[in-house]
């Protein structure tokens, strides 16, 4: 009885991510829930190993777990399971937060011969893909990232002033920009600064909480709307951000090209107007550009 179909197809019909890897971490088999996951098709992966430029994962604080603090890796040494919360780039550029479970893979004789990790994408993604239609029918949509235009950003904005006033709601606000981005078009064109805007702009939203909201201010600006966050939290999460868009890329030529972003991060005040709050955000923003870039400055 050949039960190596069967087997093939129920794998392949997972909702998770989920691939095997040899005693050398080559991959040697890529589900369809991968492929929808991270955007790489299976002959794209097969034979590879997962650090070649494919799931590059990093942990909360932007290191590199491929080399030395590999989940897959750790599990296939001591051969006990593991999992954890990481992030995994996507084949566009963008990070993706997902959950991954790790198990060892053993022979008859109870060899450690490879691993298997089974990934799951953590990000909001229902929630995400209401919202590009919502606002695709009120034409408040940026058509390159898929983000709410700078109308629509300004109506929400006008709607978190409401709520402050009247319940007592903070909210921050992040202004983002991405650094040296006219020299990176004048360098690679302005198809690879698309993007390099898309992948900025995904990242963003694939790693927003479910009731914030970001979106594109004008050119290679962003701007994110945080709601009910505190100063210091504010901040972790603005660094978040720019860590992830930091670790993320996507191959061109060969070659990994990657951007960092500034970012001016601001809580609203109880005099504060729209125009007042947006002007000192891209005030920090311009000291964060001052500091070196790839940085974020907050009052």
């Amino acid at each position: 009885m050949n039960l190596e179909i069967p087997y093939k197809s129920i794998i392949n019909d997972l909702h998770d991510g989920l691939y095997f890897v040899d005693s050398k971490r080559v991959i040697t088999f890529w589900n369809k829930a991968a492929e929808q996951i991270s955007g790489f098709k299976v002959q794209e992966v097969i034979g590879s190993l997962c650090s070649d430029n494919i799931l590059t994962h990093v942990d909360c604080s932007g290191n590199s777990l491929c080399h030395n603090s590999c989940p897959l890796s750790k599990t296939m040494v001591s051969g006990n399971p593991h999992s954890d919360e990481i992030y995994m780039h996507h084949k566009d550029g963008h990070r993706i937060p997902v959950s991954v479970r790790v198990s060892a893979l053993h022979d008859n004789f109870g060899k450690i011969i490879g691993g298997v990790e089974l990934f799951t994408d953590i990000s909001n993604q229902a929630v995400n893909e209401l919202r590009v239609k919502e606002l695709e029918k009120m034409a408040l949509l940026d058509g390159l990232t898929q983000l709410a235009n700078r109308n629509y950003m300004e109506k929400e904005l006008q709607v978190r002033f409401e709520e402050y006033k009247r319940f007592n709601i903070p909210f921050g606000i992040f202004y983002i920009d991405i650094d040296n981005f006219k020299q990176f078009n004048d360098t690679y064109g302005h198809n690879i600064g698309d993007k390099v805007l898309k992948f900025v702009a995904d990242t963003l939203v694939k790693n927003a909480r479910p009731f914030d909201l970001y979106g594109r201010w004008g050119g290679e600006e962003f701007v994110g709307l945080i709601r009910n966050i505190s100063r210091s939290d504010l901040e972790s999460l603005g660094n978040r951000v720019r860590m992830l868009i930091e670790n993320s890329y996507i191959i061109h030529e060969n070659n990994k090209l990657s951007v960092t972003i500034s970012i001016g991060a601001t809580l609203v005040s109880e005099n504060d107007t729209m125009d007042e709050l947006i002007k000192r955000a891209d005030t920090l923003l311009y000291k964060s550009k001052d500091r070196g870039r790839n940085c974020l400055t907050i009052d």
